[in-house]
């Protein structure tokens, strides 16, 4: 299985496995409800290309409450009254957003069920590139001692970098992919949001609500940029220009 992220190193696992003729049996996409609209777009091109090559489609996987209404992000911030969890320094968002529905959904899969049940383990690709060896590194001793599943690496196997993954995905014909994140992550620079703002001023202007909507409750965190607040930033001459 593939956990497909909408960025150019999951994008180019996907290439590189058709190439080297390795079979995939499931791609999954969690799905936050809160990605840019380039990643949306991106994944109807992919799911063509998949199509195109014999692959499975995407799967789109989402966090759910216990009554199994779709609880996105966003929704969760604004009930909460807080910022997206990276914003305090954990990564909770990703956990309960991203490993949890895919998780959840593997669960309930017949396919790894019937894996599980053999006594073996359900092989997982993960998209990180030559240059992230520090990732796999930290998470080994964890992926040796997984009962579940059995993690592979094959960007780093193949010595992909960030410039390799890029320019398999223009040989293969597609265009970039740009970056997957979701639309008020505290993580994005400020040419992004600034990007975000002069573009999607709907986005910016849910960005800005669900950081106005947290402001009672923050205290050492400023706002969306940690230290500081989007608003005051990147807003006033957003709302000085009648964005309101």
């Amino acid at each position: 299985m593939v956990s497909y992220g909408g960025g150019a190193n999951s994008t180019a696992l996907l290439i590189g496995l058709h190439q080297h003729r390795i079979p995939v049996d499931l791609i999954l996409f969690a799905d936050t409800g809160a990605e840019h609209p380039h990643t949306y777009a991106y994944l109807d091109i992919m799911d063509r290309w998949l199509k195109d090559h014999g692959m499975p489609p995407i799967t789109r996987v989402y966090k759910t409450t216990r009554e199994g209404k779709r609880l996105t992000l966003e929704q969760e911030c604004l009930q909460s009254g807080t910022l997206p969890s990276i914003a305090y320094g954990f990564k909770r968002c990703s956990l309960k957003h991203k490993i949890g529905p895919q998780e959840k959904f593997c669960n309930h899969y017949l396919p790894c069920q019937k894996v599980w049940a053999a006594g073996k383990r359900v092989v997982k690709f993960i998209g990180y590139d030559a240059g992230e060896g520090y990732r796999s590194d930290k998470v080994l001793l964890g992926d040796l001692a997984d009962p579940k599943y059995s993690k592979w690496y094959p960007l780093m196997e193949w010595g992909w970098d960030r410039a390799a993954c890029q320019q398999a995905i223009e040989d293969a014909g597609l265009p970039q992919p740009g970056k997957s994140s979701c639309f008020f992550c505290p993580s994005m620079r400020a040419e992004e949001i600034i990007h975000l703002r002069d573009h999607h001023p709907d986005l910016f202007r849910r960005a800005i609500a669900l950081e106005d909507n947290a402001r009672p409750n923050l205290k050492a965190v400023q706002g969306l940029g940690r230290s500081y607040s989007w608003k005051e930033r990147f807003g006033k001459e957003f709302y000085t220009h009648g964005n309101c």
